[in-house]
Parts: C-alpha cells; sequence; structure tokens
C-alpha cells in the first residue's frame, strides 16, 4: 500500500466531525471540490470506502469510524508535543478563542488582557461577546468565561474574579415619584427594566437572599434589555429600577445619579472563571492568557 499522506488524515478528521465537506472545506481554508478529490484519493490508496455521502449529510462508514477513533487521541497527542515545543520560543504565539459575556469583557478580561497582548504581540485573541452558554468544543472555542455555578465539571475551571453580586439601583428622582422599595415582593409594584437571558430566552427573575430566606421576584416593566450597560442608562433616565452587576454602577451611585436600594437583599454570587477542556493546558500561547487572567486574591464576599 502507498504511504499515507498525514495531512490527508488530518483531513478526513475534520470532515469526519464536521459531517460536512462544507463546513471542513471552511475550517480548513481549501476549496470544498479540492477537499473531496483528496478524501477520495485516501480512500483509493487504503483501498476501502471511509465516508458515506449523501445530498444532505455525510457520515464514516464502519472502517471511517474505526480510523476517526485511531486517529484522534493521537493527533491531539502529537498537536500537544509540538506545542510543548514551542515553549522553547523566546516569545509566545498563537490564536485563543474566547466565548464571555459584556460584563465579564469590560470587568475582568479585558483590563488583564491589554497588558498581556503588549508584551506578546504574537498572541492572536478572537473575543466573542455575548450571553449565550455556549458549547466550547463543538462551536470551535479554547475556551469560556461564566460564574463558577454554571461550570460543567468535566471542565477545567479557574477563577479570573472575586465574588460579586447584583444590586437594584434607581434614580433618585425615580424613588421620589414612585417610593422606595423595602422588600423584594415591593418590586412587583414598581417599573423595573428587564434582563432577556439569551439561553434560556426568558426574562431574568431577580434573585434575592436575606437570613436564609431565598427569593425570586419576576419584575414587570416597560424596557428590557440584554445588555447591563444600557439598563443602567435607563435607569439613570428614570425608567425605573434595574438589577445589575455592582461593580459597574459604583461610579453613578458615588455620584449621585442613582440610589441603591434593597441593599441587604442582594446576595453575592461565586466570580467569574476561565473553564477549558483538559487538554488545552499545555498549549503555550494558552497558558499565557489563563496566567494573565487568573485571580491572585481569595474571593472576597462581605
Amino acid at each position: 500500500m502507498a504511504k499515507i499522506d498525514f495531512n490527508h488524515l488530518t483531513w478526513f478528521q475534520m470532515v469526519a466531525e464536521e459531517r460536512s465537506f462544507t463546513r471542513a472545506a471552511a475550517k480548513l481554508g481549501v476549496a470544498q471540490s479540492t477537499l473531496s478529490h483528496t478524501i477520495k484519493q485516501l480512500e483509493t490508496r487504503m483501498g476501502i470506502r471511509l465516508l458515506t455521502r449523501t445530498t444532505r449529510n455525510v457520515a464514516p462508514t464502519a472502517a471511517g469510524e474505526r480510523l476517526l477513533q485511531t486517529i484522534t487521541p493521537r493527533m491531539a497527542e502529537i498537536e500537544d508535543e509540538i506545542a510543548s515545543l514551542m515553549a522553547f520560543r523566546e516569545k509566545p504565539s498563537g490564536s485563543i478563542r474566547l466565548t464571555l459575556s459584556d460584563h465579564a469583557f469590560h470587568s475582568v478580561v479585558w483590563p488583564k488582557l491589554k497588558p498581556m497582548l503588549r508584551q506578546y504581540p504574537d498572541v492572536n485573541v478572537e473575543l466573542l461577546l455575548d450571553s449565550t452558554f455556549r458549547n466550547i468544543v463543538e462551536e470551535g472555542f479554547d475556551a469560556g468565561v461564566r460564574l463558577g455555578e454554571s461550570i460543567e465539571k468535566d471542565m477545567i475551571a479557574v477563577r479570573i474574579s472575586p465574588d460579586w453580586r447584583l444590586v437594584a439601583v434607581a434614580a433618585p428622582a425615580y424613588l421620589a415619584m414612585n417610593g422606595t422599595p423595602m422588600h423584594p415582593q415591593d418590586l412587583v409594584r414598581h417599573a423595573c427594566i428587564n434582563m432577556r437571558q439569551e439561553t434560556a430566552g426568558g426574562l431574568y427573575a431577580w434573585e434575592f437572599e436575606k437570613d436564609g430566606q431565598a427569593l425570586r421576584v419576576r419584575v414587570s416593566g416597560q424596557l428590557t434589555f440584554n445588555n447591563s450597560y444600557v439598563m443602567i442608562d435607563a435607569a439613570v433616565s428614570g425608567y425605573g429600577i434595574a438589577y445589575v452587576p455592582e461593580n459597574i454602577v459604583e461610579d453613578q451611585i458615588a455620584q449621585g445619579s442613582l440610589t441603591q436600594v434593597l441593599d441587604d437583599w442582594s446576595p453575592f454570587f461565586d466570580g467569574y472563571f476561565l473553564y477549558y477542556p483538559s487538554r488545552r493546558q499545555t498549549l503555550p500561547a494558552f497558558q499565557f492568557v489563563v496566567d494573565a487572567l487568573r485571580h491572585r486574591d481569595q474571593p472576597m464576599r462581605r
């Protein structure tokens, strides 16, 4: 049998995993016709059919599935070994792709990444900002950022922020006209600025806790957003009460444009964690990102 080209195996793996020549070609950066011809060459050299092709999808044959299971862990080992060798370079390089929320980006990730990226210009980072809980493996991300309570147990998690909390705030003029809520249940009689949860598609039920008593309150009002920063602007403009991360509304509270209410009912949540599959930890550029984001102090709770 003729010697098998290593690249052909890599291309077969991509097609088999994507179940699509179109998606595989896009990820590999090659023409679909070139990819299809290469896979046919591989099948000819091996003398077996590796893929079943229909007008709608592509699936490995029994032989193709066996080949895929054989080469996948070995390909991963080779990638990790090459990455380890690259650690000997004077300057790390590589591309890292992260998914995270706008709050995690502005309050934690970007302030820590800026100095690191200036120091290591060959490290490229792509950041996708949304609030969706994405499958980082299936969608091609190297890592994601979530609250600690939301991370799957099979992922490695690195704390990158202290614990934090949401606080209820409103413009002084709004409170003067509508009164100040003294209990979370009072919010049902107020105009509140809602948050749309992108993952579940529903409105966020505001979470409160005091003396071991936990409450979830579903509020209503004229405005609904999926971004905390515009919620703050709406609250300053007097459209109602907003429930937003404390660390991004501190300036408005200090300046008096917003007043905090229900302070003793606002509980702390687990801070942000960077999470990723275990095999990513050996990649040099990725390790520099992890080290830059790592939270150095113990979590603080008031």
